[in-house]
């Protein structure tokens, strides 16, 4: 296959607003990740291209969108949402240029960069406990909307059809055509489940050969911070198992080895859920290659390390 160039990002030559810029994200060669892997290709989105820094600008703006079409969110309405981080920096985001106050709930061990984030943004937040993960803030931020529903503008990230269907129009056919397609697999883990379940529904419509195959934490209790073990959390509504061809189950300290290792091989200093991304697709790639199997692969890089630079696992 031809080099996979960022040409739609790239190839911006005008000055447009700002929202405006959201998507269209570089995809990313990872030569060295995947030199050991025979006939195996590996490539990554690279979503931190993004203003608001992450994969889940597609997505929080198009529930803004689809709100404000509705007629559900005005400017008298703040918009309340639960969050492990990155959809409420880009809700505080789009919030701040379209002028919309923004009132957040994430677990209390969110990292400090996030919290920071937020903060100038001009977000409201409150924290849920970090004990619980992001099921404890969903918790919370259901009780604040029924206290007083006329007074939010709940989107609701891990219901809301729209969360997916950004990822169905933008995330899909910007994969398809930058690997002028010839993907053959898509390896993503899940949060909402909104990126793998929009993206998984583009490549079935228009490239049915493709494989795709959902990524999780190993367990309840990880440090895969926004990711979910759907076996033990609370379900998103849109999520449906029976789409993944596969399932791979991935251990805390082995996305955090990914992570550095993309830093110090690739140059590329991404977070902790893209670690585990890529560790998955190389999972796959031993495989696919020990099976003597040609394939291209392509996963999500979520969001840069900028917001995980306090964390101790980059000492090691």
């Amino acid at each position: 296959m031809a080099n996979a160039l960022p040409i739609p990002h790239l190839a911006r030559t005008q000055a447009e607003p700002l929202l405006a810029t959201i998507g269209n994200t570089p995809l990313v060669r990872l030569e060295k990740i995947a030199a050991e892997f025979p006939g195996v290709e590996i490539f990554g989105k690279a979503e931190y291209f993004n203003p608001g820094g992450s994969v889940k600008d597609r997505a929080a703006l198009n529930m803004v969108l689809d709100g404000e079409r509705s007629g559900k969110l005005n400017h008298s309405r703040t918009i309340l949402d639960s969050t492990s981080g990155n959809t409420g920096i880009a809700y505080a985001m789009i919030g701040a240029n379209r002028g919309y106050k923004v009132k957040l709930v994430l677990p209390g061990n969110a990292s400090e960069e996030r919290k920071r984030i937020l903060k100038a943004y001009g977000a409201e937040t409150i924290f849920s406990d970090p004990s619980e993960g992001s099921d404890g803030a969903i918790r919370m931020v259901r009780k604040l909307y029924l206290e007083d529903p006329d007074l939010y503008f709940y989107p609701d990230q891990y219901n809301n059809s729209a969360n997916w269907k950004a990822h169905f129009e933008g995330t899909g056919p910007e994969i398809i055509a930058q690997t002028s397609g010839t993907i053959t697999h898509f390896v993503a883990a899940m949060g909402t489940s909104g990126t793998f379940t929009g993206t998984t529904r583009r490549l079935r419509r228009d490239l049915p050969e493709v494989k795709c195959y959902s990524v999780q934490p190993s367990s309840g209790f990880h440090g895969l911070e926004g990711l979910k073990h759907m076996p033990t959390a609370i379900r998103p509504g849109f999520y449906d198992e029976s789409m993944a061809d596969g399932n791979l189950w991935i251990e805390t300290e082995d996305a955090y080895r990914m992570v550095r290792r993309l830093a110090r091989e690739e140059g590329l200093l991404v977070g902790i859920s893209s670690g585990c991304n890529v560790h998955a697709a190389t999972l796959l790639a031993r495989d696919l290659a020990e099976r003597g199997e040609s394939a291209t692969i392509v996963t999500i890089l979520c969001d840069s390390a900028e917001k995980y630079l306090s964390e101790h696992f980059w000492d090691d």
